[in-house]
């Protein structure tokens, strides 16, 4: 993967509350952004309007964006475990891993200030118990969620996942096995499944 340039959303009294960067990846370009606390947001196909209305998501959610030069705003500390940019580096590192194919989980903090409720408690549920190369139905984690009848929702929050990839709502299939829909298009799904062999390989 390569990297575009890391950029503040907010700035306040000398630190970085909402940082961001564009990587090239397997599917695409993917914006990461993150806060202090861990990885807020992975955004698909991360060029042009597509990239530019994240940002105006992600500004009116933490504030105005602005540059970031190498260095950071005068007096922060970029690279310290807890800021924003530290967050982002680890994500690159683990995105690199996942589409070097390997298997572990994501060893990134994540911010769900972007999700909460019924759609927080659905994609903790998934992150926490659908590992790599395997998947789940709609049905089944409504159920794990002591929610059987909220099939229907459990669809309406994988699609309202902030966290794609990394939360992995490409996991979830229809219950007939169908791979059912997708925020990323159905070829990001299937490529993604194919990546951790719960598809074949494509002949051609």
């Amino acid at each position: 993967m390569t990297d575009g340039p890391v950029e503040p959303v907010n700035e306040t009294a000398g630190a970085v509350s909402c940082a961001w960067t564009v990587r090239d990846t397997a599917i695409g370009p993917l914006l990461l952004a993150a806060t202090e606390k861990g990885l807020v947001n992975v955004v698909f196909h991360a060029r042009g309007h597509v990239r530019d209305q994240a940002l105006a998501r992600l500004s009116g959610r933490f504030g105005t964006a602005a540059p970031l030069d190498g260095a950071g705003p005068a007096g922060s500390d970029t690279g310290a475990p807890s800021s924003p940019a530290a967050h982002l580096e680890s994500a690159g590192r683990a995105l690199a891993d996942y589409f070097g194919g390997a298997p572990g989980p994501f060893p990134v903090p994540l911010d769900w200030s972007l999700t909460g409720g019924f759609h927080e408690r659905v994609l903790r549920e998934l992150a926490a118990s659908v590992p790599y190369g395997t998947t789940v139905g709609y049905q089944d984690l409504a159920v794990r969620v002591g929610e059987p009848g909220a099939a229907r929702a459990v669809g309406v929050a994988m699609g309202a996942n902030p966290l794609p990839v990394v939360v992995p709502c490409h996991r979830v299939l229809e219950s007939s096995g169908r791979i059912g829909g997708f925020g990323g298009g159905l070829e990001t799904k299937r490529t993604l499944l194919t990546l951790e062999g719960v598809l074949p390989e494509p002949l051609f």
